[in-house]
Order: structure tokens, then C-alpha cells, then sequence
């Protein structure tokens, strides 16, 4: 289980190196990816000297960490690359003169582009042409949802479906025009099928049984016996579907969000794999812009508040189904068969509520399988609702607050769960992978007008959420509690 872990844990930091800095550094992506992947092996390589009874120190935790951290973050300066720098394209051998860069319109269209922005609405300072892009900069003079559909209308009359146009607000604060050219215009009158009812299927039946295999693992039963008597795949159920049920109904709340605001989205699909958890989560992928902040919120949070309501009943009633044990030295916040539920005050609370009196300060919980696909359900509200870059979390603070802003909160963000990894080592591999998530999500169509006051609550209500999800139970509510 250590070897498959470790493989795991090594490809998922792989991809993640390879896609957010390769284009940013020219370090070697292996030589990053061996310096994020050394803390890991030398707990790993801890782990099989000598055995998971001995827990390894603290100090060879806490500084292989900062020291890997300082190095990477060394060599991924040594190797940056400035503006100026080119890609790896292979100069001409001859002497023809490189083409000059397309521009999105000709010259003789500005003046039509500037008559699409009335001073009254947005008076035009100066118009910057890009290769790919036409940025409009200048001063607002009416409110940013009226200057939106106002000046978006002006541009759909004078140049039909030719360009996307995308409101934003730039660092100093001043809101500017981008006209990007649509490259699905030419798809509208035949557009590409994205919902794959049978693929979809076919992995949830994949999924489940992944999950099932898992599942029977989980509730003790024999491997050896799963192909000569199959009423042993009947213990494994409850973890199956209890988990597949929270992280279908998690992108089930994304899908239908996506389609209420018209934006094209694929059905969730389920990712199986026959060890570990029996599944590496589940996904959908949207396949046109977001048009606002708006929708940008409801798509975002639909997912883990339906993932989370759903959690609910299937974490109480397994719970309520758990065994009560002594607290013993294996007692810990990731050990199903002895969990420190006052790892967590939202769990705390939970099991409470389902144990009663049974529940002591000298108590720890034997899991039931469906208790567990309950766990799993909050760490992924948890991991999901982390305000940083394009989880759901980050999506969430940018509708919130603008992408200025957003970028803030997740630099913040991701220093505060380091810290709190040095008290909870549990949440170590979770800071690390939100260190080398872009903190820059992409913007909205309409990406400056703020939110109404009732999805500001609702938003900080998330993030209330995620706080009592990760932050352990304080000593003065535990005595209140009794537990």
C-alpha cells in the first residue's frame, strides 16, 4: 500500500510541476519534481525501517520540508524566464522576413470599434492591439453590468459573433475591454457533441466496482473469497455507494448549475482505481466561458454545498453505526479504526450528535465503512473549498472579491494550511499540492460586477465551513462536550 501511495503521490505532483511552471522555468521539470518528492521519501523510507508503530520525529517532518521548499523555490528563480525570452521554436535557416502578427481587425475597423463605446457609457482612452486580443482601456461612466450589456450589444451589432468580449477589472483598479476573436462561431450551427451518456456509464460501473473492491476490504471480509462467494461484495456496498452517491451529487450540483446559465458542460465522470480509495474522485468539464460572477459563484459552490448536504445524513448514520473504542497510540485524525474525532470541530460536533454520552474524553471511533465514504465526503467539501486558484474555493473568493483580491486570499490561504500542517502533519501533502496550484483563475465575461449581498453570506458561510472542517476541536468546547 506504501509502493502504490508513493507512486500515486509521485505522478499527481509530476503533472501538477509539469502543468503550472514548465512554461515558466527552464529548471528541469524532474529536478523540481525529486526536491518537492524528498520529504516524502524520506518518510516513506522511515516508514519501512522502521514500521508505522513508530511515528518519525518532528524535526524530520518539519525541515526536510522548509529545506525542499526553499530549494525548489531557488531553483525555480535560477531558471525563470524573462519576457523576452522565446519557446523552444527552431530559428529560420533563411532570410525571408517573419510574418508580421495577425490582428483581430483591420485598420480601417477601429473607428467602428471605438463607435461601439459610447462616452457616456465608456469613454475610450486608448485601444492596444494584440496578436490574439483587442484591449479596450478607458473610464467607466455608468455602472459595470449596464456598461457590460450595453457596450457587449453595440459589439454583437457591428461585428455579429466574431469576438468574445470579456470585462475585467485590472490591478489598479481600473476596469478594461478585451475582444478576443470566437473560435466557436464557426461550430454554433453544428456544435460538437460533449455529453457522452455510454462513457459515462461505463465508468460508473467501473467506479463501482473499484469502490466495492475497496469497500470489502474496508469491512474485513477475505479477498481471497470475493470470486468463489460473491455475497462478500454485499460488505463492500455501503462504502461504494455512499461514496460514489457524495462525489456524483458533489458534480451533479456543478452540472445542472452549468446548464441553468446555458454554459456547455460534460457529464460527470468518475475516475476508478482498483486500490486506495477505489476512485480518484469525479469531474466535469466545462466547455464555454462563464459569462459572470454571477454564475461563476452558483457554478462553484453548487457543487460542495450539494456534496455536503448529501454528506450529512450518510456521516451521521454511519456514525451512529460506529463502534466506540479506547483511545490508544494509534489514535489519530486518519485512522478509521480509532479516529480522534476532536481532529476536526465539525466532526467533533457530528459524532456527538450520533454517539451521545457512549462518546467520552477518553473515546476514540471505529469507523463503520459508510462512516468512512462520510469522512471522505468532508475532507472533499474541505479540499474542494480551499480559496485558492481554480478549485472550487478559489472560484468562490473571486466572485466574491474580484481576481485582485482572490490571489491574495490564496497566497494567505496556503501559508496559513503550511502552518497548520506543522500542528496537523495530516494536512502536509495538502499544502504542498495547493503551493504549486495557479493562484490566477480565469475571468468571467463579465468579471467586474459585484455580487448581491445574500451570495456574499452564502460565500462566507463556505468559508466558516471549511474552517471547522480543518481546524481541530478547542479544548474549551471539548469540555463542554465532555468528549
Amino acid at each position: 500500500m506504501t509502493f502504490w501511495f508513493l507512486l500515486l503521490l509521485g505522478l499527481a505532483t509530476y503533472l501538477i510541476v509539469q502543468r503550472s511552471v514548465a512554461n515558466i522555468t527552464q529548471t528541469p521539470i524532474w529536478l523540481l519534481w525529486l526536491v518537492l518528492m524528498t520529504p516524502a521519501l524520506i518518510l516513506t523510507g522511515w516508514t519501512l525501517m522502521y514500521g508505522t508503530k513508530q511515528p518519525p520525529p518532528s524535526s524530520l517532518i518539519i525541515w526536510p520540508s522548509i529545506i525542499c521548499l526553499l530549494l525548489y523555490w531557488l531553483l525555480f528563480q535560477l531558471g525563470r524566464r524573462t519576457p523576452g525570452d522565446t519557446q523552444t521554436q527552431p530559428q529560420a535557416t533563411h532570410t525571408t522576413a517573419e510574418p508580421s502578427p495577425v490582428r483581430p481587425i483591420e485598420p480601417m475597423e477601429e473607428t467602428q470599434l471605438r463607435n461601439c463605446f459610447p462616452w457616456s457609457v465608456y469613454y475610450i482612452h486608448n485601444i492596444e492591439y494584440r496578436p490574439q486580443a483587442v484591449i479596450c482601456r478607458g473610464q467607466i461612466r455608468t455602472t459595470p453590468t449596464q456598461a457590460y450589456q450595453q457596450i457587449k450589444a453595440n459589439i454583437e451589432a457591428e461585428f455579429g459573433d466574431r469576438f468574445l468580449l470579456i470585462f475585467q477589472e485590472g490591478f489598479n483598479g481600473k476596469p478594461f475591454f478585451v475582444l478576443v476573436p470566437n473560435t466557436q462561431a464557426a461550430k454554433n450551427t453544428n456544435p460538437e457533441q460533449i455529453t457522452r451518456p455510454g462513457l459515462a456509464l461505463l465508468l460508473v460501473l467501473a467506479t463501482l466496482v473499484t469502490t466495492t473492491l475497496v469497500g470489502a476490504n474496508i469491512a474485513g471480509a477475505d479477498a481471497k473469497l470475493l470470486a468463489s462467494d460473491p455475497s462478500v461484495w454485499y460488505q463492500g456496498l455501503p462504502y461504494a455507494l455512499g461514496l460514489m452517491t457524495i462525489l456524483g451529487i458533489h458534480e451533479l450540483g456543478h452540472y445542472l448549475t452549468a446548464r441553468h446559465y446555458k454554459i456547455r458542460a460534460t457529464l460527470p465522470y468518475f475516475i476508478p482505481l482498483p486500490l486506495f480509495l477505489g476512485t480518484f474522485g469525479a469531474f466535469i468539464q466545462m466547455r464555454s466561458p462563464v459569462p459572470h460572477r454571477k454564475a461563476l459563484f452558483d457554478v462553484s459552490i453548487a457543487g460542495p454545498l450539494a456534496g455536503f448536504v448529501i454528506t450529512l445524513p450518510i456521516l451521521i448514520w454511519g456514525l451512529v453505526h460506529s463502534e466506540v473504542v479506547p483511545v490508544t497510540d494509534t489514535t489519530g485524525p486518519l485512522n478509521p479504526a480509532a479516529l480522534n474525532p476532536k481532529s476536526s470541530i465539525l466532526l467533533a460536533l457530528l459524532s456527538k450528535l450520533a454517539l451521545g454520552s457512549n462518546l467520552t474524553a477518553t473515546s476514540a471511533i471505529n469507523l463503520h465503512p459508510l462512516a468512512i465514504a462520510g469522512f471522505l465526503g468532508i475532507i472533499v467539501t474541505a479540499l474542494n473549498l480551499m480559496p485558492v486558484g481554480q478549485l472550487d474555493g478559489g472560484h468562490i473568493v473571486h466572485a466574491m472579491f474580484g481576481q485582485k483580491t482572490a490571489i491574495i486570499i490564496g497566497q494567505v490561504s496556503r501559508f496559513l494550511l503550511l502552518l497548520l500542517s506543522l500542528v496537523q502533519p495530516g494536512f502536509l501533502l495538502w499544502s504542498i499540492v495547493l503551493l504549486f496550484i495557479p493562484l490566477i483563475d480565469e475571468p468571467a465575461l463579465n468579471d467586474v460586477t459585484d455580487l448581491d449581498n445574500g451570495r456574499d453570506i452564502l460565500g462566507l458561510m463556505a468559508m466558516t465551513l471549511l474552517i471547522m472542517i480543518i481546524l481541530p476541536l478547542p479544548q474549551a468546547i471539548a469540555n463542554l462536550l465532555q468528549i
